[in-house]
């Protein structure tokens, strides 16, 4: 008996040790894995924000009466409450920083809203162009194009917009130049992207000029002839990094700017879906060559937990605001502005995209904001539907997008040549500038 308890305590001790190896090593690997990510870390941008210039829309509504109704066991979003458990929302940034730019508006604009408690991502682009209030510019409230917040003041400012006029808390941001995703997507060996042939012939246009930014090698993709590939077809085309930003910079294309959102959301998608299938290496490589064109107000623990959303979330659904909108021809600012209608309308529609099923009343701000907008366009809830004297749908919502596409492959069907663009495949014209327009 004596024996076998010895043996027994033996193989005790024997397990303990094991048991202690294994913790030591996890314990060698977590801090390995510390002394790395934290290298990671000190290769981004900080940029701590003046919390004086930065306003939420809670913040700007303290006054207001609280809406305290509720359903039992019900959440609902008051004027004065939008954070909900396991929600969280931050706003991801495109900064054009080409050489020669005086200003650094905001070319891409996206809402990243994370549910913790399903594991999703709704993403939400803003149109560069859409006419709101983009906070205080020499003194006077200004009400002009949404990219142009962060060219006037920075992030603060830009948060502040967004927060102001569609009703968030959003306190969180992470810009990127555009260098750094094409960088990304070269090192992840490129994208597979279904394109229409105009597509493909502004891609070309644009990345003469995107390559040259970024330094990078100028890559033309072929194109079949018209037979195989003619105006009404989309076929698959392996892109390199350059050609990836240039398809999300295009805009010369039937839906404009939300046709570009659209694009711009694709493009972040089928990046994330491609980082998940990378090995360590190659993401050790995008990590070094990315992140010092990265500049956000993130702690590194905020940034662990949303690197990890992002490479395990789904992203279950994307959309542009505004919802329903129309574009002006240059009448307020000098150049084409996307008029909401109306602004109260479209939070609307925003918040029950972002948050379904959870009760929205929309603030004093958001109504105030809509109605100057209003009485400065004269286009109210009474224009929806908007006719035109041709018949078709002026006001850009699902209907008449689904129309206007009908519309610009039954055109692109009958002209089945490069021609129905518009523009000339070796005229790089107008591509290089657009992005400089003021506000």
């Amino acid at each position: 008996m004596a024996k076998k308890s010895k043996k027994s305590g033996y193989n005790k001790r024997k397990g303990l040790f094991a048991f202690e190896c294994i913790i030591l090593s996890l314990l060698v690997v977590v801090l390995v894995g510390s002394i790395w990510v934290m290298a990671k870390f000190s290769m981004i941008n900080f940029e701590k924000l003046d919390t004086d210039k930065l306003v939420t829309a809670e913040e700007a509504n303290t006054d207001q009466e609280q809406n305290t109704e509720t359903q039992p066991g019900q959440e609902t979003q008051t004027e004065n409450d939008f954070g909900l458990s396991g929600v969280e929302m931050f706003a991801l940034v495109g900064i054009d920083e080409r050489d020669g730019m005086d200003s650094m508006n905001s070319d891409t604009m996206i809402i990243a809203c994370l549910n913790h408690n399903e594991k999703t991502i709704r993403l939400a682009s803003v149109y560069r162009d859409t006419y709101l209030n983009v906070g205080e510019y020499e003194g006077e409230t200004l009400y002009s194009k949404a990219n142009c917040a962060y060219g006037i003041g920075g992030a603060a400012q830009f948060l502040t917009m967004l927060n102001l006029n569609l009703d968030l808390n959003i306190t969180e941001f992470a810009s990127v130049r555009f260098l750094a995703l094409a960088k990304t997507i070269e090192l992840m060996g490129g994208l597979d992207i279904d394109m229409t042939r105009e597509e493909v012939i502004h891609l070309n246009n644009y990345n003469i000029e995107t390559s040259e930014a970024c330094n990078m090698p100028y890559v033309e993709l072929e194109m079949p002839g018209p037979l195989e590939f003619d105006g009404a077809k989309t076929l698959t085309f392996h892109v390199n990094g350059t050609q990836a930003v240039s398809y999300a910079r295009i805009r010369y294309t039937q839906g404009n700017d939300f046709r570009r959102a659209a694009r711009q959301r694709l493009v972040l998608q089928k990046t994330l879906e491609k980082a998940k299938t990378c090995g360590i290496g190659t993401l050790n490589n995008i990590l070094n060559e990315v992140l010092p064109d990265v500049t956000t107000n993130m702690n590194n623990s905020k940034i662990m937990t949303y690197a990890a959303a992002v490479l395990s979330y789904d992203i279950v659904d994307q959309a542009g605001f505004p919802f329903d909108h129309i574009e002006d021809e240059g009448d307020l600012t000098g150049s084409d502005n996307v008029i909401t209608v109306t602004l109260e309308n479209n939070v609307i529609k925003l918040h029950d995209f972002l948050l379904p099923g959870v009760p929205y009343e929309p603030s004093a701000t958001v109504k105030e904001y809509s109605n100057y907008i209003i009485n400065k366009t004269g286009l109210g809830m009474e224009s929806l539907p908007l006719q035109s004297e041709d018949g078709t749908i002026p006001i850009w919502t699902a209907e008449s997008q689904a129309q206007a596409d009908a519309a610009a492959a039954e055109a692109a069907a009958a002209q089945g040549s490069e021609e129905y663009s518009g523009y000339d495949s070796n005229d790089t014209e107008g591509y290089d500038s657009y992005d400089e327009s003021g506000y």
